[in-house]
C-alpha cells in the first residue's frame, strides 16, 4: 500500500519535472502558464515548483539560472493574491495528509488553534525565504535581474506582506541595481515595485525617511522613455503630496523631474498603431504629469520660478504656452512668501508676452497667469508689519498700463486694458483698487475725444471693467467704487446711446444694461432716461443692430426694475399701439406700419416681470379684438405679427410658473374665442374675419397654443383640458370670453370648414400636454379625429386631424386601448388607400401614424413603415413617399416634439436607418427604372439626417447609390444627397478619393444646375473636395479652375461668392504651404 502511495504521488511530480524541464531548458513557453495554472488550481504548491526547478535554480549557467527563476516569478505573478491568505496558502505550501475529525474534547481544540498558528507561521516564512532568495539574487548575472525583478513585482503585489519586507526590498534594489542599465520592460517594473510598495506599505516606507527619497531619485535620474517617465512622475507626486521626508534632497528631486521641462516629446507615427491607442502615449499626457510634478509644492518655488521666466522669454511657442499654464497651476499653491523675489521679473514677462506676442494662445495664457498671481497675493495672510505685495504689485501694472489707455488709436490700448481687467477680475481688493484709478482716466478720456470710433474704445474698456463689478458683493453699498462715479456713467451711457454712431450705440446699450444689473446703484431719475432711451431706440428698425439690441436691453433691465418700466415704457407702447390701430384702419403708409410692428415686439420684449405681462399681455389681446370686430384694416401678416409677439411673450412667462398659468387661462381662452367666432357663418361674409381662418395665421396661433402648453403642471394642465376638449367635441363655449355666438360650434359634426379648420388648435393644445395628464372623452376624440383625418373637402383639416391623432397615440400608454386606436387607424388607411377620393389624405394619416410609432419604438412601426415603402412603386403616391422619408427621420415644430413631451427614444434615426436602409437598397436594384428615382430621393432623406458617425462605417455600400441620386433629375434629390456629401468629403477623404473622378464630373454639371440652392451646395462640394489627398486631384486641377469660371458670372451673388472661394482652394492645391 505504501509503495502504491508512492507510486500515485511520484507521477504528479513527474508531470510537473516535465514542465519545468521544458520550460528552462527546452525553451518553450507554454509550460510556464501550465504551471501557473496548475499552482492556482492546486494541483501543485509553489515548495513543489521550487523543488522541481531544483538544480536550475543553482546552474552555473546564467541563461539556465535566468529561465528558472522566470518560471517562478510568472508562477508568483499568477498566484500572488493567494500567498497571504489561508486557503490559498495551503494550496501553495501544501496540505496535511489527512484530516482528523473533531473531537468535542478540550485537547482537540487547543491542537487546532496550534495547526493554525502554524499554518500562519508557514506560510509567513515562504513569503519571507522567497523574499530573501529574490534580495539575494539581485546579485546575481544581469542577465538574471529582468526575472528577479518580476518576482519582487509579484511579491510586492501582497497586501498583507510580513512587516520589514518591503523596506528590504527598496534597499536591496537602490543598492544592488543600477536601473538606467536596464531595459525599458526592466525599469518600468521596478517602478511599479516602488508604486505597489508606496500603495500598502506607506508607513514603512517613511521610517526610511529621506534616504526613500534619495534611493528613487537614483532610480529615476536619467529616465528617457516617456512610458516609465508617467510613472516616475506619479511617483514624484504622491512623494510629496503623502508628505514623504525630502531631506536634504528638495533641489536634487526638482532637478531630476524639470530637466523634462518643457516636454517635447512627439509620438512616433506608426501605421500599425491606430491614432487613438489607449495605450499609447500623447505628449498631453507627459505635461499633465510634470505639471502636476512641479505645482505641487511651494517648496520648488525657488527654483521653479527663474526656470519658468526663463522658458517664457525664449523663442519658443510651446516653451511659453507650457510655462505659462505652469505658473498658473504653482500660484494655487503658492504664497506671498515664494513669489516675492520674482513679481518684478514674472510681470516682465507676462507683459512682454502680451505687447508683443502674435499667438492669440500665448496671450490669453499671459492673462490668466496674470490673473492668478494677483488672486496668489490677494489671498496671502498678511502680518500687521509685512509689506502687501498686492499694493505694489498692482501699482506697477498700473504704472506701466495707464498711459497707453490715453491712446486709444494706438495698438497698445487694448493689450493694456486686458492686462489690468485680468488683474482686477482676481479679487475685490483687486478689483477695487485697479477701478478707483483706472475709471477717472476712461471717463476723462471719452470727453477728451470726440471721433465716435474713440469713443466707442474707452467705452468697450470701460464696460469691461464694469463687468468686474459684478463678480464682487458689498455688504455696505456705500463701499462701492463705482457709486463715486455713477452720475458721470451716466452721463457718458446716455450720450453713446443719442451719437449717431451705430457701433457707439451698441455698447452704450450694453453698459447700460451692465449699470443696471449693479443692485441699487441707478436712481429712479437715471431709469427714467434710461426707459426713454431704450424707447426711441426700439422704433429705429432701419438700424436692425441698435433695436434688437435695445430690445434684449429692455428685457433685461425690465425684470430687475418693473415698476419703472410699468410706469414709463409700457403706457408709451400702448400710445403707440393704438396710433397704429388709428392708422391701420386709415390705410396709412408703410412707415406707420413698420412702428406699428415694432411696437408689437417691443411689448413681448419687455414682458419679463409677471407684473409686466399682466399688462402687456391685454394690450396684445385687445389688439386682435379689434382686428375680430372690423375696426381696423387687417392684412394676415398684421396678425401673425401679434400673434408672434404674444408666442415670444409665452417663452418669456415659462421661467416663471404664476406667469405661465396667468398666461395660459387668459391668452388661450382668447385666441380660441376670436378663432371660433370667425368660423361662424356670417349673413355678409367678412373679409376681415377670414383673415384668421387663413393658413398662415392658424400656424402662427398655433404656435401659441402650444408654446403656453408645454410648460404647466400636470395639475393646472388638468384644468385646462376639461375645458378645452368638450369645446370641440361638445360645443361648450361656456369658458370662452364673449362667447354669445350666432350658431353652434360643432366642428366634428357637420361643421362648416371654417370651424373645421380650428382642430389645428386643439391639436396645438391636446399634443402639448404632459403625457400624464387625463384627457376627458379620449375614445371619441380619437374616433372623430380618425373620421376626419381622410375627409377630403379640406386638406388643412385632415391633415391637422391626422396630426392630432399621431400625437396622442404617441404619448398613449401601451395597452388594450392603445391597441384598439392603432387597428381602427391601420383599417382606414388601407380603406383609404384604395382607389378613391380620399387616397391623399389617407397617406397623410399613415406617414403621421408611422412617424409617432417609429419615435416610441412600437412594434408596428416595422409594419407600417413596409407599407410606406410599398407605396415608392404607386404612380400616384410614389413622389410624396420619398418625400415622406423627410418626415419620418426629421424633427417637427408643432407635434411630436420632445419640448411637447411626446415619447421620443435616443438615437430612432440609427435604428430606423439599421431597420430600413437595407430593404430600400433591395427594392431600388428590384425597382422599374421609372420607380428608381423615388427609392433613391428616399434613401437620400434617411442618409441626409442621419449622424455622420452611423453613416461612415456604410459609406462603401452605399456611396454607388449616392453617387446615382446625384443624376436623377428631381432637385430635391440632388440637394439632399449633395448636403450628405459635403460633411462626407471632411470626414471619409480616403473612401470618397476612390470616386473621385465621378464627383469631380457630378459636381460640376450640377453647379449649371436651374436650382440656385443646388449650384450653391454643388460649389460647396467642389471646395469640400479639395480635403482629399493632394496627389489624387492634381490630374482635375486644370480642368477644374476652367470649369469654375463659369459660375464666377452667375447672376446670384451667393453662387458667386461660392464660386470664388471653391476656384481660389482649387489654385492653391499643390502649391507650397497649402
Amino acid at each position: 500500500m505504501a509503495a502504491a502511495a508512492a507510486v500515485e504521488a511520484a507521477a504528479p511530480m513527474g508531470a510537473l519535472w516535465g514542465l519545468v524541464h521544458d520550460f528552462v531548458v527546452g525553451q518553450q513557453e507554454g509550460p510556464a502558464d501550465q504551471v501557473a495554472a496548475d499552482v492556482k488550481s492546486g494541483n501543485y504548491t509553489v515548495l513543489q515548483v521550487v523543488e522541481a526547478l531544483g538544480s536550475s535554480l543553482e546552474n552555473p549557467e546564467p541563461r539556465t539560472r535566468a529561465r528558472a527563476i522566470q518560471l517562478l516569478s510568472q508562477v508568483l505573478l499568477h498566484c500572488h493574491t493567494l500567498l497571504l491568505e489561508k486557503e490559498g496558502a495551503e494550496s501553495l505550501i501544501g496540505k496535511k495528509e489527512g484530516r482528523r475529525k473533531k473531537l468535542p474534547c478540550t485537547e482537540t481544540e487547543r491542537g487546532s488553534k496550534a495547526k493554525r498558528g502554524n499554518s500562519a507561521c508557514h506560510r509567513y516564512q515562504l513569503v519571507v525565504h522567497l523574499i530573501l532568495f529574490y534580495e539575494n539574487r539581485l546579485k546575481d548575472h544581469h542577465l538574471v535581474i529582468p526575472s528577479v525583478l518580476q518576482g519582487l513585482k509579484a511579491l510586492s503585489l501582497c497586501v498583507a506582506l510580513p512587516p520589514g519586507l518591503a523596506v528590504s526590498v527598496l534597499k536591496a534594489i537602490f543598492q544592488e541595481v543600477h536601473v538606467q542599465s536596464l531595459p525599458q520592460v526592466d525599469r518600468h517594473t521596478v517602478y511599479n515595485i516602488i508604486t505597489n510598495f508606496m500603495r500598502t506599505r506607506e508607513e514603512e516606507l517613511k521610517s526610511l525617511g529621506a534616504d526613500f527619497t534619495f534611493g528613487f531619485i537614483q532610480v529615476m535620474d536619467g529616465e528617457k522613455d516617456p512610458r516609465n517617465l508617467l510613472v516616475a512622475f506619479r511617483i514624484v507626486h504622491d512623494l510629496i503630496s503623502r508628505d514623504y521626508s525630502l531631506g536634504p534632497f528638495v533641489e536634487e528631486l526638482f532637478e531630476v523631474t524639470s530637466c523634462y521641462f518643457p516636454i517635447d516629446f512627439t509620438p512616433p507615427f506608426s501605421l500599425f498603431q491606430p491614432p487613438n491607442d489607449p495605450h499609447g502615449i500623447q505628449r498631453e499626457d507627459l505635461i499633465l504629469s510634470l505639471r502636476a510634478v512641479l505645482a505641487s509644492t511651494p517648496r520648488f518655488a525657488e527654483f521653479l520660478l527663474p526656470l519658468l521666466i526663463e522658458k517664457v522669454d525664449s523663442e519658443v511657442l510651446s516653451a511659453k504656452l507650457d510655462s505659462l499654464q505652469t505658473l498658473n497651476a504653482c500660484c494655487a499653491v503658492y504664497g506671498q512668501k515664494e513669489l516675492k523675489d520674482f513679481l518684478p521679473s514674472l510681470w516682465a514677462s507676462i507683459r512682454r508676452e502680451v505687447f508683443q506676442t502674435a499667438s492669440e494662445r500665448v496671450e490669453a495664457e499671459g492673462l490668466a497667469a496674470l490673473h492668478s498671481l494677483t488672486a496668489c497675493l490677494s489671498r496671502s495672510v498678511l502680518r500687521a508689519d509685512a509689506e502687501d505685495l498686492l499694493d505694489s504689485f498692482l501699482s506697477n501694472i498700473l504704472q506701466d498700463c495707464r498711459h497707453h489707455l490715453c491712446e486709444p488709436d494706438m495698438k497698445l490700448v487694448w493689450p493694456s486694458a486686458k492686462l489690468l481687467q485680468a488683474a482686477a477680475g482676481a479679487s475685490a481688493r483687486a478689483c477695487d483698487s485697479v477701478t478707483s484709478n483706472v475709471l477717472p482716466l476712461l471717463l476723462e478720456q471719452f470727453h477728451k475725444h470726440s471721433q465716435s470710433s474713440q469713443r466707442r474704445t474707452i467705452l468697450e474698456m470701460l464696460l469691461g471693467f464694469l463687468k468686474l463689478q459684478q463678480k464682487w458683493s458689498y455688504e455696505d453699498k456705500d463701499q462701492r467704487p463705482l457709486n463715486g462715479f455713477k452720475d458721470q456713467l451716466c452721463s457718458l451711457v446716455f450720450m453713446a446711446l443719442t451719437d449717431p454712431s451705430t457701433q457707439l450705440q451698441l455698447v452704450g446699450i450694453r453698459t447700460l444694461t451692465v449699470l443696471g444689473a449693479q443692485p441699487d446703484l441707478l436712481s429712479y431719475e437715471d431709469l427714467e432716461l434710461a426707459v426713454g432711451h431704450l424707447y426711441r431706440l426700439s422704433f429705429l428698425k432701419e438700424d436692425s443692430q441698435s433695436w434688437v439690441a435695445a430690445l434684449e436691453a429692455s428685457g433685461t433691465l425690465a425684470a430687475l426694475y418693473p415698476v419703472a418700466f410699468s410706469s414709463h415704457l409700457v403706457p408709451k407702447l400702448a400710445e403707440e399701439l393704438r396710433v397704429g390701430e388709428s392708422n391701420l384702419t386709415n390705410g396709412d403708409e408703410p412707415t406707420q406700419c413698420s412702428r406699428h410692428l415694432c411696437c408689437l415686439q417691443a411689448l413681448s420684449a419687455v414682458s419679463t416681470h409677471p407684473s409686466i405681462v399682466k399688462e402687456t399681455l391685454p394690450l396684445l389681446l385687445q389688439h386682435l379684438w379689434q382686428v375680430n370686430r372690423g375696426n381696423m384694416v387687417a392684412q394676415s401678416s398684421d396678425v401673425i405679427a401679434v400673434c408672434q409677439s404674444l408666442r415670444q411673450m409665452a417663452e418669456k412667462c415659462q421661467q416663471d410658473p404664476e406667469s405661465c398659468w396667468y398666461f395660459h387661462q387668459t391668452a388661450i381662452p382668447c385666441l380660441l374665442a376670436l378663432a371660433v367666432q370667425a368660423s361662424m357663418p356670417e349673413k355678409e361674409p367678412s373679409v376681415l374675419r377670414k383673415v384668421l381662418l387663413e393658413d398662415e395665421v392658424l400656424a402662427a396661433m398655433v404656435s401659441v397654443i402650444g408654446t403656453a402648453t408645454t410648460h404647466l403642471s400636470p395639475e393646472l394642465a388638468a384644468q385646462s383640458v376639461t375645458h378645452i376638449v368638450p369645446l370641440f367635441l361638445d360645443g361648450n363655449v361656456s369658458f370662452l370670453p364673449e362667447n354669445s355666438f350666432p350658431s353652434r360650434f360643432q366642428p366634428f359634426q357637420d361643421g362648416s370648414s371654417g370651424q373645421r379648420r380650428l382642430i389645428a388648435l386643439l391639436m396645438a393644445f391636446v399634443c402639448s400636454l404632459p403625457r400624464n395628464v387625463e384627457i376627458p372623452q379620449l375614445n371619441q376624440l380619437m374616433r372623430e379625429l380618425l373620421e376626419l383625418s381622410c375627409c377630403h373637402s379640406c386638406p388643412f383639416s385632415s391633415t391637422a386631424a391626422a396630426k392630432c391623432f399621431a400625437g396622442l397615440l404617441n404619448k398613449h400608454p401601451a395597452g388594450q386601448q392603445l391597441d384598439e386606436f392603432l387597428q381602427l387607424a391601420v383599417d382606414k388607411v388601407e380603406a383609404g388607400l384604395g382607389s378613391g377620393p380620399c387616397r391623399s389624405q389617407a397617406f397623410t394619416l399613415l406617414l403621421w401614424v408611422t412617424k409617432a410609432l417609429v419615435l416610441r419604438y412600437h412594434p408596428l412601426s416595422s409594419c407600417l413603415t413596409a407599407r410606406l415603402m410599398g407605396l415608392l412603386s404607386d404612380p400616384e403616391l410614389g413622389p410624396a413617399a420619398a418625400d415622406g422619408f423627410s418626415l419620418l427621420m426629421s424633427d417637427c415644430t408643432d407635434v411630436l416634439t420632445r419640448a411637447g413631451h411626446a415619447e421620443v427614444r435616443i438615437m430612432f434615426r440609427q435604428r430606423f436607418f439599421t431597420d430600413n436602409v437595407p430593404a430600400l437598397v433591395q427594392g431600388f436594384h428590384a425597382a422599374p427604372q421609372d420607380v428608381k428615382p423615388n427609392y433613391l430621393k428616399g434613401l437620400s432623406h434617411v442618409l441626409n439626417r442621419l449622424p455622420k458617425p452611423v453613416l461612415l462605417p456604410e459609406l462603401p455600400t452605399l456611396l454607388s447609390l449616392l453617387l446615382e441620386a446625384l443624376s436623377c433629375p428631381d432637385c430635391v434629390v440632388q440637394l439632399s444627397t449633395l448636403s450628405c456629401l459635403q460633411p462626407l468629403l471632411l470626414e471619409a477623404p480616403q473612401v470618397m478619393s476612390l470616386h473621385v473622378d465621378t464627383l469631380v464630373t457630378k459636381f460640376l454639371n450640377l453647379s449649371s444646375s436651374p436650382s440656385m440652392a443646388v449650384r450653391i451646395a454643388a460649389l460647396q462640394c467642389m471646395h469640400a473636395l479639395t480635403r482629399l489627398p493632394t496627389p489624387v486631384l492634381l490630374p482635375y486641377k486644370p480642368q477644374v479652375i476652367r470649369a469654375l469660371a463659369k459660375p464666377l458670372d452667375d447672376k446670384k451673388r451667393l453662387v458667386r461668392k461660392e464660386a470664388v472661394s471653391a476656384r481660389g482652394e482649387w489654385f492653391l492645391l499643390g502649391s507650397p504651404g497649402s
